[in-house]
């Protein structure tokens, strides 16, 4: 018996989906809006952290030490610091006549360039440790160490002030992305509920002579009620399959302009590997959308 009237109250919601026609239609465009910009900015986010990571992986600091400090006394000096492997994740030993080579590369080998170094008429270039940290927060803990080392006065310079300016322009990118997305998403949540609610509000309007007919013969408040509770979830439902496939076209739009810059490849890659999550989260966002305006409303307007 309960099974019955189960299913007859869950056949009564699906009429009620279907017969709403327009208004189910707005309601499911709002509700899809609201997941899609919710579940975009999640996207968005965990995009920016993998390209933010891949960036904060290729900085490094590099320590350049005086001309006539030996090749022998730096290689001493990297032994000494790839000890510390709590912070340093690796130091790369780069000679004088390896930095000049790279620069030439890295100019496009110019021949301007070429002539004036020639002019010069010996390497300007410094022998340097290129330091790798295990965290972007260990780099300060490295500098602070190096600066009150016993081989202070070898070195020349550190060139970490300016990475340092990088870590904090790429937290602050991350903050603010996360921040947007956050209360871009609460936003349209809002309105998804108050415009899901005034769905079913209307829905209970238009039946409220049926229900003083189902109470007389007897119907419980749970028979009356639950139509719009599944009403409430097949509005998040057909919401969260719909955003799904929105995001795909997305994610193929974006697809060329991320190439290589994630782990998965593109954007697409990442939407395809995390689909099910993604999809299980849309699902269970929706229905919990649809079901709390269903109770806000029977609440206020289906009273006894």
């Amino acid at each position: 018996m309960k099974t019955l009237k189960l299913w007859r109250t869950f056949r009564e919601g699906w009429l009620n989906f279907r017969r709403n026609g327009w208004l189910s239609f707005a309601t499911v465009s709002i509700l899809t809006l609201s997941l899609f910009i919710v579940s975009l900015s999640s996207l968005l986010g965990l995009t920016t952290h993998y390209v933010l990571k891949n960036m904060r992986d290729k900085v490094s600091i590099s320590v350049s030490f005086n001309p006539d400090i030996p090749e022998e006394r730096i290689l001493e000096i990297r032994d000494e610091l790839a000890k510390y492997k709590k912070e340093v994740a690796s130091v790369e030993y780069v000679s004088r006549e390896n930095a000049l080579e790279t620069f030439l590369a890295e100019s496009g080998n110019d021949p301007v360039i070429a002539q004036a170094i020639e002019e010069i008429g010996e390497n300007p270039l410094l022998a340097s440790l290129v330091i790798k940290a295990v965290t972007p927060e260990d780099y300060e803990v490295i500098v602070n160490q190096i600066e009150h080392s016993t081989f202070r006065s070898d070195i020349s310079r550190i060139n970490y002030a300016k990475n340092k300016k990088i870590f904090t322009r790429l937290d602050h990118i991350n903050n603010t992305t996360q921040k947007a997305g956050l209360t871009l998403g609460a936003a349209f949540i809002f309105i998804a509920i108050l415009i899901t609610f005034n769905t079913i509000r209307i829905t209970i309007y238009s039946h409220r002579q049926e229900f003083e007919i189902m109470r007389l013969v007897g119907a419980s408040n749970i028979y009356v009620r639950m139509p719009f509770i599944f009403e409430g979830i097949f509005y998040g439902v057909a919401a969260a399959l719909v955003t799904s496939a929105s995001l795909f076209g997305v994610a193929y739009f974006i697809a060329p302009f991320t190439e290589g810059a994630l782990p998965q490849g593109n954007f697409m890659g990442m939407y395809l590997y995390f689909f099910f999550p993604v999809l299980l989260g849309l699902l269970f966002l929706g229905v919990l959308l649809g079901v709390i305006s269903s109770f806000i409303a029977i609440h206020r307007y289906l009273k006894g």
